[in-house]
């Protein structure tokens, strides 16, 4: 199945990408909603993140098989965590600004962008495959 739905090489890179989008937004949710929501005994916040997780788990798996290159995919296991690093943020911004209703620091932003720029340097030089 893995090998079907990676059978160009823009789906190698765009199925497992997507999937770590989904992946991320399941998993703020699951870590940080509970901040809105005081009223919640921390039993029933710890519940609640589990039982998000579990959709988190169900695309951030695939995605990281689908996304190797063991699988045909287009990403060593560094660049595929790098990737969920840089997609974390830009998920975790957008549920801060509209969920949360804070706003990052400068700094914040400055620390984001380069973590941003390590996406960059990750996938310079040699990709998949090789392990070097």
């Amino acid at each position: 199945m893995i090998q079907t739905l990676l059978t160009s090489p823009v789906s190698r890179w765009l199925v497992p990408v997507l999937l770590l989008i989904g992946s991320n937004v399941f998993m703020t949710y699951a870590w940080y909603y509970h901040l809105k929501v005081k009223t919640w005994p921390l039993l029933v916040a710890i519940g609640f993140s589990w039982g998000i997780a579990l959709f988190e788990y169900c695309l951030q798996v695939p995605a990281n098989r689908m996304g190797h290159v063991s699988n045909g995919g287009a990403f060593t296991a560094p660049q595929l965590k790098i990737i969920q690093e840089a997609i974390t943020l830009i998920v975790f911004t957008a549920f801060t600004l509209l969920v949360l209703r804070e706003k990052p620091r400068v700094h914040d932003y400055i620390a984001m962008g380069l973590i941003l720029l390590a996406v960059i340097v990750s996938m310079m030089g040699r990709r998949g495959g090789g392990g070097h």
